[in-house]
């Protein structure tokens, strides 16, 4: 910036040569004074606006730039721990599909225990009232084995004693009674 006036100067201060030159700026209509004028506001202008204009815009840009950056840096991160997170997941996805998995196949291996064991009970059960029916009809049978005996002594001393044509007492028609079923038993 500096760099027009210094050679401004010395061009000033070298006369012989400042008139030479200052005849080539009359040549072609150049003013000198008012150039240096000029040069000196537009350095002023520069300086102003670098200072007030440009030095804060680029501040702001490079501040929106940083923020960009980290903006960006923090996405990527943000990304990187989304996928771990995703990956977490599927983990813990496919963890609980297994946990469930097992789970359910115990759940299936206790039914199934379960229902073999209440099979297994409803047979036994089956088979104890299967056995309780057989001895109930064998004592029936018994029972009515024991009535029917007891009724045939009872006609045959009834026929005995229509067929004899007189009357028993009741230690005879006992007698006849315990005989007959004694006979009766031992067929």
């Amino acid at each position: 910036m500096l760099q027009p006036l210094l050679i401004i100067a010395a061009v000033e201060e070298h006369g012989a040569a400042a008139s030479g030159i200052t005849r080539i700026f009359e040549d072609f209509g150049i003013n000198v004074p008012s150039i240096i004028a000029q040069i000196v506001s537009f350095l002023v202008v520069t300086f102003v606006l670098y200072r007030f204009a440009f030095k804060p815009v680029l501040a702001t840009i490079d501040e929106r730039q940083h923020k960009i950056e980290s903006g960006l840096k923090f996405a990527d991160e943000m990304k990187a721990k989304l996928e771990v997170a995703a990956r977490e997941s599927a983990q813990i996805i496919r963890q609980a599909q297994l946990d469930a998995q097992k789970f359910i196949d115990e759940a299936r291996k206790t039914a199934k225990e379960f229902g073999d064991r209440q099979q297994a009970e409803a047979l036994q059960r089956a088979a104890d009232v299967l056995t309780k029916a057989q001895q109930a009809i064998g004592l029936e049978h018994k029972k009515m084995l024991t009535e029917a005996r007891a009724e045939i002594a009872r006609l045959v001393v009834a026929t005995t004693e229509r067929v004899l044509a007189r009357q028993l007492t009741d230690a005879d028609r006992s007698s006849y009674n315990d005989a007959a079923a004694r006979e009766l038993t031992s067929l």
